[in-house]
Order: C-alpha cells, then structure tokens, then sequence
C-alpha cells in the first residue's frame, strides 16, 4: 500500500512539474508603451485625464464595450501578436491578474499619455512613464521568481519578447507645448538627443532584467494626426511639418541606438519598427489602401473641435473601415492593420507554428451610435 501511494505521489509530482514546464517555455510579450498600446492600464486609473472608458472605445472589438483600447478596435501590438501565434497580454492593473496569467500571457505596462520622459503627458495627472512601468516589471519578476524559482523564472523572461512603444507623447504632450520646461531647454536636435540617452538607459535596464528579443516602434507623421490639423497655425488644416520632421529625427536616432545596443549588449536581439512611410503614404493616398478619409476622425463632436476623445455624444462616421484615424489622436483599427503588416514585413516575423492564432475581431461595421455622420 505504501509503494502504491509513493508511486501515485510521485505520478502526481511528474505530471504537475511537467504542466509547470510547458507554462515556463511557452513565449509570452511584455508590453511597454503609450495610448497606442494601452489596453486598460489608464482605466484603473482613478484620476488620470487620458480615458479610453466611454462608448465608443472597443465598438470593433469583443463586446463592443470599452475596453481601454484608445481605439475602435485592436491596437498594432495586438495585430503583430495576433499574426505571431502569441497571447494577447491582459493590462498590469487588471484585477484578475495573478502570476499563472502572466506565465500564460505576459503583461502589458502601456498607458495612456506617458512618455520616455518621466515629465511628459504630466497634466493628464496619471499616467505611466516608461521607467515608472520597468519599475512595475521589476515587481512582476519578483512575483514570477517566487512562485517558480530563480533559475526557471530567468529562462522564462528571457525567452520572452518585449514590445516598446513610446515617444509621440515625448512631442506632442511635452517639448512642442510651452508649459514644459522642456520646450525652451531644448532644441530639436538636443531634444532628441536627449530622448535617446533616455531611452538607451532604459533598454539597458531592461536587457539587466533579461530582455534579449526587444522590437522598438518608431514614430509615424504625427503631424497629420488631425488634432495636429486642427492646430496648425496656417489655419490651413494641413499637417505640421515641424511635427513630422521631428518624428523623422527620432525614427533615424532610435534605429541607429537598437543596433548599436544590439552589438554592445550580450545575446540582445533589438530590431526597430519602422512604418512612417507607409503611414504617410496612407494619409497621403488613402483611396490606394480602400479608404475614404485620412483627415477627420470617425468619432468627432461634430463641428466642435477638437474634442480629444471620443464620447458617448459623439458622432461616429458611416463605415469606420475607411477611416484612417478612429479620433483626434488614434489610429482606426483598420489603419493599424496596416500599420502592424508592415512592421511584420520589414522585420521578416513568422507565426510559431507550435503556438496557436488568436482570434482578431475587426469587423468593418458594428454596433453604432444613433447619429451617424455620412461620409
């Protein structure tokens, strides 16, 4: 009897130890970024500005209820997982999550309004900077290593991938803003420079805590975002073109960083995703990618602009398909397919045939407010 219960104990064991091992060699992402890649950080946020938590975020996705995607849809790092066979990380501040989520999905640390720069996007009161979310990171890997052990924990963070997403808030909401110190400390050339000694800090950091395959997003024209439109000081509602040199500047300084780190660093993986060109060629050219408007939102407050988010009294565009920007800020989800096919092209990325494709909702018409503007 004793044999059989050892026996039966140690069957127990085997089995248990083998399901804790395929959870540790399963690759996970770790999301570290702004609006763009928030996916219900801000939400939590009790006191923060920058909210995606009003009808009509997430109409395109899952329920059609918000999610804290600022987005009628998915977002690009949602997209390029997707087509990768990887799980959808849940948002840090997700009540429900706890350290077997984080073995099975990873985590995403993005938040709306925040910036490489622990002074950027301040005015929105909460938010997340980029160190303050290596920060959070650094409390997950405590939380992974006990639970599975130092050994087994490093393997895992450093088989994972890592997504940074930041730098439009650094322009946007901080140096072309004259309430910051920022905008008259600096020119744009020192300013960049700044950013990129930041954020060299910051992937160095990162790479401590074991981040060997890291992908930085580069910048699009954010000069054609339509609240830059709406803002420009021609009156002309065409892009600012100050705006878009600089995203210029940064795309070419932070693609020379990543392969500098990437030579310096031992076993760093650091690849840059490039898609400005295609993005302005879409601003450009929309009816050549199927569109119909690449000025205006989809989700305005009518003739009352700008209005920066997207409220329940808004008015939503016919077909948000043919719409480039789903509100002044934020891409539609239709843009940011594009948008992530490129950077899955540049960076030649394959789908792991041993994971399987999560489902990636983007359906052209969902529910819709009452008032809908005709195109």
């Amino acid at each position: 009897m004793k044999i059989l219960s050892l026996a039966l104990a140690i069957m127990v064991v085997t089995l248990f130890g083998t399901t804790i091992n395929v959870s540790h060699c399963k690759e996970v992402q770790f999301i570290f970024g702004d609006s763009l890649s928030d996916v219900g950080n801000n939400k939590q946020l009790s006191r923060s500005l920058a909210q995606a938590n009003l009808p009509w975020y997430g109409i395109d996705f899952g329920n059609g209820l918000p999610n804290g995607r600022f987005c009628n849809g998915r977002t690009v790092a949602d997209i390029i997982g997707d087509k990768m066979g990887l799980p959808r990380p849940p948002a840090f501040l997700d009540p429900s999550l706890s350290e077997d989520i984080m073995l099975e999905k990873g985590v995403n640390y993005a938040s709306g309004g925040g910036g490489i720069l622990n002074a950027t996007g301040s005015y929105f009161i909460q938010r997340f900077s980029l160190y303050k979310q290596i920060e959070l990171f650094e409390g997950t890997q405590k939380m992974i290593r006990s639970k599975i052990g130092k050994e087994a924990a490093d393997k895992f963070f450093q088989n994972s991938r890592y997504v940074v997403a930041l730098g439009s808030n650094d322009f946007i909401n901080n140096y072309l803003m004259p309430v910051y110190s920022d905008s008259w400390t600096y020119n744009d050339v020192t300013f960049v420079d700044y950013l990129m000694e930041t954020l060299k800090d910051q992937l160095k950091i990162l790479h401590k805590l074991g981040a060997r395959k890291l992908m930085v997003f580069g910048l699009g024209p954010m000069g054609c975002i339509p609240l830059q439109r709406v803002l420009s000081t021609s009156g002309s509602g065409g892009c600012q073109d100050r705006s878009n040199k600089l995203a210029l500047s940064f795309n070419k300084a932070a693609s020379k960083l990543l392969k500098d780190l990437s030579g310096t660093l031992p076993n760093a993986n650091y690849q840059f995703g490039d898609a400005y060109d295609v993005v302005n060629d879409v601003i450009s050219n929309p009816s050549k990618y199927g569109f119909s408007n690449s000025e205006s939102p989809c989700c305005s407050f009518g003739r009352i602009r700008p209005s920066l988010t997207c409220v329940p009294a808004s008015t939503l565009c016919k077909d948000r398909s043919k719409y480039v920007f789903w509100d002044e800020y934020h891409p539609s989800d239709a843009a940011n397919e594009i948008i992530a096919n490129e950077i899955i092209k540049k960076l030649g990325f394959m789908h792991d045939q041993n994971q399987p494709i999560v489902p990636s909702p983007a359906p052209a018409f969902g529910p819709s407010s009452d008032d809908e503007e005709e195109e």
